[in-house]
């Protein structure tokens, strides 16, 4: 038996956090068997790990893809080695870029960022935007404005001309959207001047803030919105664990690099860089690595289903398993 501690928290409303001591092995294990004749609760599925390589693979151009999505949050993921076929223009939404690998070109009306790996920006709702890739992969998060930067920005977003060695203004379309980006949903679609839209540069002082993760262990929160945050954790070598329980927000996690094992009360999974997991809210969880780990977290008022294809599922909590990670 080994008692470890459990964090129960309610992200939104403010209250102070408390802390349970308890036993494991009793916290993963299924219930007690029900005494009455009737099904008093449900049986849930283990969890389920989406995974997208990190390293670019030559692919036709296609539409993001769809990887979590509810009535105010959505997450793609998306590869390039290419230009983005349009300026785009959010009608409803702040959304916000994370660089998975490879390099980006994001060239905005506020500006243009030349986007590294471990990077993020927020394009605020309404600012036109357009992207170049080469051999890259980046993750975006769509949800209602206004959102707000939580940490120190590592630069800003610069007046550039051209905005890529070769660039030159050409003919252009520019779509506006609403509901969250999602393919399908354009509310009008016309030509555009190319240069005149990046010249609005000159005519503000407003620019584009690229955050970075964090470099400290621990948990470093870089955006928020309402009844949405989006944060990095950096873990440390370590076999203590301690488990956290949050109350009123689902969870998202993306391994951005190095390896680790999350260790639910719905499965145990082996979480490599790709890796993507839904935690839903009051689900106990903690994570053990032998290396340096670094993922991103996004905390969601309400559920955040799962719209893309499961690649595995978490393996059953046994007390075998247990006994292993503890050696």
């Amino acid at each position: 038996m080994g008692a470890v501690p459990e964090v129960i928290q309610a992200v939104w409303s403010g209250l102070p956090a408390r802390t349970v001591e308890r036993d494991e092995e009793l916290l993963l294990a299924p219930p007690h068997p029900n005494p009455f004749p009737v099904k008093l609760w449900q049986d849930h599925e283990p969890l389920t790990v989406v995974h997208y390589p990190q390293e670019y693979e030559a692919v036709p151009f296609a539409p993001p893809r769809g990887v979590y999505e509810s009535d105010r949050v959505r997450v793609e993921w998306q590869t390039m080695d290419n230009r983005q076929p349009f300026y785009h223009r959010n009608a409803d939404v702040d959304e916000i870029s994370y660089q998975i690998a490879g390099d980006r070109t994001l060239m905005t009306e506020l500006g243009t960022v030349e986007h590294r790996p471990g990077e993020f920006s927020r394009l605020p709702r309404g600012i036109v935007h357009d992207n170049y890739g080469r051999r890259e992969s980046h993750l975006l998060f769509y949800t209602p404005a206004p959102v707000r930067e939580e940490a120190a920005p590592l630069r800003l977003s610069e007046a550039a001309f051209p905005a890529y060695p070769g660039w030159e203004a050409g003919p252009v379309n520019e779509a506006v959207t609403q509901c969250m980006g999602e393919p399908g949903h354009d509310i009008a679609v016309f030509p555009a001047d190319e240069r005149r839209l990046l010249e609005g540069v000159n005519a503000t002082a407003a620019r584009l803030r690229v955050l970075a993760t964090g470099g400290r262990p621990g948990t470093t929160w870089l955006y928020r919105g309402k009844g949405f945050r989006l944060g990095t954790v950096r873990l440390a070598p370590a076999r203590e664990r301690v488990y956290h329980r949050t109350l009123d927000a689902d969870e998202i996690q993306y391994q951005a690099r190095g390896r680790r094992t999350l260790i639910t009360q719905r499965g145990i999974a082996e979480l490599g860089p790709g890796d993507f997991i839904r935690v839903p809210l009051g689900i106990a969880h903690a994570s053990v690595s032998e290396e340096e780990s670094v993922h991103l977290v996004l905390h969601s008022d309400r559920a955040l289903p799962q719209i893309a294809a499961s690649s595995r599922s978490a393996d059953p909590c046994t007390p075998e398993r247990l006994a292993a990670l503890r050696a």
